[in-house]
Order: structure tokens, then sequence, then C-alpha cells
């Protein structure tokens, strides 16, 4: 494992585990349409903000639901379940508790909304652990491009180069490896990908503890 100065969370299948969530919210909101989930999609939005996600929904299924709409009901379907349910992945605080104490800077690159994410922080007492927290409406380009973890790593006040990148999805490390951080990639049980991330990863983990 390279050393790094800054590192940059992934939040949703990395940090959280949570992709149980929204794997319901697709079977439920796409089948009160009568649309049954395809085996692509859930790849297919997860590197897009809600209103690209809720866009590109519309888009694909050509519904008459406005990205408001939708992402309003996918916010209501979500909150519940990040402020009461949702928990850390495996060994996902002590490693960041070791970091913390190793002084590496920390921070989060999500497409979640921020009020659905930050009380599941919160309750888990580790929100205030992060210098910064960027999501991907706050950066021109989803999470195939390097933005939203440059962004992160400005805000940390690190080079790319000094950062290390913790994420769930291989397009997304391969974002971040053209940025030209360093790749950990997270496994998580709800991913069909494990083969194209392990291959955009410079380190691969199944759960956290096999760092601490």
């Amino acid at each position: 494992m390279k050393k790094f100065q800054g590192a940059v969370f992934d939040l949703d299948g990395t940090l959280l585990d949570s992709m149980g969530v929204w794997e319901q919210i697709d079977r439920d909101s796409l089948g009160r349409r009568g649309i049954p989930v395809p085996e692509d999609y859930a790849q297919a939005v997860a590197l897009r903000g809600f209103w690209q996600a809720a866009e590109y929904t519309i888009r694909r299924f050509g519904l008459p639901d406005t990205p408001q709409q939708l992402t309003e009901e996918w916010n209501q379907m979500a909150q519940d379940a990040y402020r009461f349910r949702v928990e850390l992945k495996p060994g996902a605080r002590e490693y960041l508790s070791r970091l913390r104490e190793q002084g590496v800077s920390l921070s989060v690159a999500t497409s979640s909304y921020r009020e659905l994410f930050l009380p599941a922080l919160e309750r888990h007492g580790i929100l205030d652990w992060f210098e910064a927290i960027v999501t991907v409406s706050e950066v021109s380009r989803g999470k195939g491009f390097p933005d939203i973890y440059e962004e992160a790593a400005r805000r940390m006040r690190r080079l790319p180069r000094e950062c290390a990148v913790f994420e769930d999805l291989p397009d997304a490390l391969r974002g971040a490896r053209e940025g030209g951080f360093y790749t950990v990639g997270v496994f998580d049980s709800h991913s069909k990908e494990e083969t194209r991330l392990r291959q955009m990863s410079d380190r691969f983990i199944y759960d956290f503890r096999e760092l601490l």
C-alpha cells in the first residue's frame, strides 16, 4: 500500500453499506411504473448525481415525470434508511481513525445528496472527521472523470499524487486514475464488476480490516 497524505472516500458501497437501499429504491420506483430494472441500470446511474440520474432515467424509459418529481420521490424513499438503518462497511470506522492518527487528511467524494448522507455520518460519529465533502453537483462532470477527486484534493490542500481514492465502482476509479490519484478498489457484495474493479485498482480490498 502506497503511503499518502490525503484520502478521498466514496460513500455508497465504499464507506456506507447502502447499495441494498438503492437497489430497493430502483425496484420500487421503476416497479410503480411497470418497468423491470435492467441489469445495467444501477451501474449507469451510480456515476451520476441525483438530478443527472433522474434525467437519464426519464430519457431512457420515456417517463412523463420531471427530474424534480423523480429526485423528490427517491429522496423521500431513502431518507429514513440513511437516518436510522444504513451502517458503515466492516472496518471502515477503525481505518478512518487510523488514518487520522497518522495525520492523513480525509475527504468525501459522493454522488449522493447531503440531506441523505449527513445524518448517517453524524449518527456514526464521523462527520467532523472529514476536511471536505464534495458532491458531483458541485463539479462539471460525473465520476467517470477526475473532477470531483481533484476538487476534494484541492480542499484538503493536497496534490492528486499525494492522495488515494477509495471507490467501489471501476469507472469511478478510472476517472480518479486519469487524475493521477492512487486508487483503492473496495469490494461491495451488490456489485457484479469485481474483475474490472481489480483492473482499475492499484490496491484491491474486500473490506477495510485488511488495511488495519
